[in-house]
């Protein structure tokens, strides 16, 4: 009762939803739209099997028979237990806040924010991006033997090659991946992860390729949706003290 109580609520099905799209590339975000439309109200109610069998959603897992209950994944959990306990929730905050001191006391701050600064006055926000992930690799990416694992994800991302950047940026320090936006660079992340999951598994590289391109697509237009939803409601804000 108390997991559908939780589901109930529209900021808990705008964030299953979100986690899949980032997560999960057999999401159907048509069914997680309308659950979102409904959410909230007095006759809305979700169970963790519907949102499942509706969304194909991966992040909730329900078992039934003995031993049986919903399970989720991390991310969700702490969401929920957040929600159940204020306490908690401050604690993850603080245990947070934390982690981020040591890390700056651990690195030089100023190259940090440097580093950071560079990369978000390249490139703004990711329509250019876009423009050419929504098109397919073409033959010879795709046949092209990388000599390393890096290169052929900065392809997949990118759409380039290393020594192509730098061909293209001869003033520029670095390589290509220092001059990434944030939401390039959080993809990228996830890319290396899904790509040793697959070498794991025995794809061909150009197997690799297609699959690491439609992840990197599918997460880059979720991340540019999400962050047009904060900034509108950042706006809202903004407007609404006005």
């Amino acid at each position: 009762m108390v997991i559908a109580n939780w589901m109930r609520n529209y900021n808990t099905v705008e964030y299953l939803g979100i986690w899949e799209q980032l997560n999960n590339l057999k999401f159907k975000p048509i069914e997680f739209e309308g659950f979102l439309r409904e959410s909230g109200s007095n006759s809305f109610t979700l169970s963790p099997k519907k949102w499942v069998e509706s969304t194909n959603a991966i992040g909730l897992f329900v078992k039934f028979g003995r031993g049986g209950g919903t399970f989720a994944h991390k991310d969700i959990a702490f969401k929920f237990a957040s929600w159940i306990s204020a306490e908690f929730e401050l604690y993850i905050i603080k245990d947070y806040q934390r982690l981020k001191e040591d890390e700056n006391s651990k690195l030089s701050l100023s190259w940090n924010l440097n580093r950071e600064i560079s990369k978000i006055n390249y490139r703004i926000h990711t329509d250019a991006i876009k423009e050419y992930l929504l098109n397919d690799l073409t033959s010879e990416q795709l046949s092209y033997k990388y000599a390393n694992e890096a290169d052929m994800l900065n392809v997949a991302l990118f759409n380039k090659r290393a020594k192509q950047w730098h061909n293209e940026n001869p003033n520029l320090k670095g390589n290509i991946r220092d001059y990434a936006s944030l939401n390039e660079l959080l993809v990228l992340a996830n890319m290396e992860s899904y790509n040793a999951v697959l070498i794991s598994k025995g794809y061909e590289q150009k197997d690799r390729m297609i699959e690491l391109r439609n992840l990197a697509r599918t997460q880059l237009i979720s991340l540019e949706k999400l962050n047009k939803n904060v900034l509108n409601f950042i706006e809202k804000k903004g407007n609404n003290k006005g």
